[in-house]
């Protein structure tokens, strides 16, 4: 089956009115983000990555639980790089989560998830609307994220709720830097199914947020009783007020301990988000019989280590596994995003490829610092899929990364992107559908 097949409408023709409101990056870095094509996934694929996704989401769930409740404070902010200030909010257990999204490689030989984004995923706009909207209009199969929608609707429903028994009955608050135009589509796009459900809702741009020091959290001139945030909690708890150096992350952080303001995604969501969570999991996996000596019984049941061999890969703190047995492995930053800081070596330990962003960027030299000073995780390297897709600039042929969101537990839409090896800022986009 051809993955990737182009719609017989040009770009400019496509998006265009509500398609180009609604995603004004169709276009990004001077070159086409959104393409006019659709990833075809079989209806076997499309059902395997339902389940396969949701067992995952589970697993990391009740690994976050047993970090949350059983591991040190020296392993958190060692082996998964949590930063101290982060840790009393991190620990604190909420029930239900906002938005995630897993990367997996599909091929022939099967399905293999390599990361999970669990604080601030995006791509929801281009998923939950543009997705449906392209497949429905110009193909006659079925969209991949038809149930994305109801299922955010659901989750923040649930949430919400939580905080709300708690006491957080006020107004909620959408917030991302508002001169970035992707963070705020997709904030956007949030705060409308927040309204939707019937709750009072604002945005506010991040730096227009107002803390007051053990009292609570203001924007847009009123009381913020729960926040949705477009922002990563790394970056957020070193932030300070630039003219009198208060501690905003750590203020904030303080607020949500104390119950005065409920986050999206809860604080908690730091811990998974590490990709140290990655090299866990596989230790727990490793020796799961003696988690017993904790809790009683291990920590996961039969299915679970079956899921865990079956999808998840081989991970390590270090890479001392896959050199010496001659293993192609992929070494990870903890914090990357959009593959920063992420290398490829092949079986003779030699690097074949990294990536940091892109060259012309100027704060380049200062990306790469940034992560290239975190530590890494080692995880075991397989080939993905490659496909070819029609640009404005000609063919390209390139490797196909499926994003499954997983929202409130339910799995609620697919995001293809072609790009590199390393997945980075200048892969493509299509809408994914389903073959019968």
């Amino acid at each position: 089956m051809q993955r990737v097949i182009p719609l017989p409408i040009p770009h400019d023709e496509l998006f265009q009115g509500e398609l180009a409101r609604r995603i004004p990056y169709h276009r990004m870095y001077g070159k086409q983000y959104c393409l006019p094509s659709v990833a075809r996934y079989s209806g076997a694929e499309y059902e395997e990555l339902r389940s396969a996704s949701e067992q995952i989401d589970r697993i990391y769930r009740k690994a976050l639980r047993f970090a949350q409740r059983h591991l040190p404070d020296a392993f958190l902010t060692g082996q998964l790089g949590v930063h101290p200030s982060l840790l009393p909010a991190a620990r604190a257990e909420i029930p239900h989560h906002g938005i995630s999204r897993q990367d997996w490689i599909v091929t022939e030989r099967g399905l293999k998830c390599i990361e999970n984004n669990t604080d601030t995923p995006t791509g929801i706009p281009e998923t939950a609307f543009l997705g449906n909207e392209v497949v429905g209009r110009h193909t006659a199969l079925r969209s991949a994220s038809e149930g994305m929608r109801p299922a955010m609707k659901q989750a923040f429903g649930e949430l919400i709720a939580h905080y709300r028994s708690a006491g957080l009955t006020g107004t909620i608050g959408c917030a991302c830097y508002d001169w970035h135009s992707e963070d705020q589509c997709n904030t956007e796009y949030v705060l409308d199914v927040i309204r939707e459900l019937g709750y009072p809702a604002v945005f506010v741009p991040l730096d227009r947020l107002e803390i007051v020091k053990g009292v609570g959290l203001f924007g847009g001139g009123e009381r913020i009783d729960i926040l949705y945030r477009l922002y990563p909690l790394e970056y957020l708890i070193h932030d300070e007020d630039p003219g009198t150096g208060f501690p905003v992350g750590e203020a904030l952080m303080e607020l949500a301990l104390l119950g005065k303001v409920g986050l999206i995604n809860p604080a908690q969501s730091v811990i998974t988000q590490s990709k140290g969570f990655m090299a866990l999991i596989w230790a727990l996996f490793e020796r799961n019989d003696l988690s017993a000596d904790v809790l009683g019984h291990p920590l996961f049941s039969d299915d679970e280590l079956a899921a865990i061999r079956t999808y998840l890969l081989p991970t390590y703190y270090e890479n001392t596994v896959f050199a010496g047995e001659g293993i192609p492995y992929v070494a990870k930053s903890y914090w990357g995003r959009e593959g920063k800081g992420t290398t490829l070596y092949g079986a003779d330990g030699e690097a074949e490829g990294e990536e940091w962003g892109r060259p012309e960027d100027k704060d380049a030299d200062e990306i790469k610092r940034y992560y290239g000073s975190q530590p890494r995780i080692y995880q075991q390297r397989i080939a993905m899929e490659e496909t070819d897709v029609h640009t404005e600039d000609g063919p390209y042929r390139g490797c196909l990364l499926t994003g499954a969101y997983v929202i409130g537990g339910r799995f609620a839409g697919l995001l293809p992107r072609v790009g590199g090896k390393i997945t980075g800022d200048l892969a493509y986009f299509c809408p994914a559908a389903v073959t019968e």
